[in-house]
């Protein structure tokens, strides 16, 4: 298994670091409620997966469906507020995470921290938190913003050298409301974060089934950021990843070796 990221759409990714496979937010089907899938494939499960991790419980981030295409026996992470919930779907080793929280995966180590977004799952699911992961292993330090805002501590995330940060860059139709990140803000957390790479996520994969117009809202929101950050001749490299596409990362520094440039 060698260490990089796997973009399947929305807010799926696989990340594979140190022999650990992490799976986030899964959305492994052709539909969610009345937004369908516009990519040419539905991904399939990655195969052995270590653990998955939820962000927040809103349907498309956590659904149903599609953690049932999952072994019941895979340890699960979500935000406080939610275990219950996800236990009754049959899952065995379910486990809350409040901010700051780490749980070992092997040699994988795994931090839960802050998002600004709302944790509520409609229409009368559980209210829980919202937050994202910082994901340590093999060298490699990964943070997966999940859904979030902009927020004052987002710049402390820094101290932890991220390599590479999965941030959102739109969501599901024309519009955004509060608690997302648009292209411009999308920059702004990059400038606080100072990743080595920034790759976008949430966008180009979901779109509401009665809605033909503004689909251009699909492919644009990564190009602008991009563009944004070359603008603001921020450091970071923008690699854009359509869904099913993956990012190798070349092997980590020996342990208390400081990485170059930092």
């Amino acid at each position: 298994m060698n260490d990089g990221i796997r973009y399947l759409g929305h807010a799926t990714t696989v990340v594979d670091l140190a022999n650990t496979r992490i799976l986030t937010d899964p959305i492994l089907t052709e539909r969610v409620l009345f937004i369908r899938r516009v990519t040419t494939e539905v991904p399939r499960p990655p195969e052995s997966p270590s653990a998955v991790l939820i962000s927040h419980a809103h349907q498309d981030h956590l659904h149903l469906p599609s953690m049932k295409l999952l072994p019941r026996e895979l340890p699960v992470f979500v935000p406080v507020g939610l275990g219950a919930f996800v236990r009754r779907w049959g899952f065995e080793s379910v486990t809350e995470m409040p901010v700051d929280a780490e749980v070992e995966l092997g040699p994988t180590t795994v931090r839960a921290v802050p998002a600004v977004h709302s944790g509520k799952r409609p229409p009368s699911g559980p209210s829980a938190e919202a937050i994202g992961f910082v994901i340590v292993g093999g060298g490699h330090t990964v943070y997966f913003a999940g859904d979030t805002d902009l927020y004052d501590g987002m710049a402390d995330l820094a101290e932890l050298d991220i390599d590479i940060a999965l941030l959102p860059v739109w969501g599901w139709g024309p519009r955004l409301g509060p608690g997302h990140l648009d292209p411009e803000r999308a920059a702004e957390a990059v400038a606080r974060l100072r990743p080595d790479v920034a790759i976008p996520i949430h966008w180009g994969t979901l779109w509401p089934m009665a809605m033909r117009w503004r689909r251009h809202r699909l492919s644009e929101p990564p190009l602008q950021l991009e563009e944004e950050v070359r603008r603001r001749n921020l450091p970071a490299r923008v690699v854009i990843l359509a869904p099913g596409e993956a990012y190798a990362l070349s092997p980590g520094p020996e342990p208390g070796r400081p990485r170059s440039g930092r």
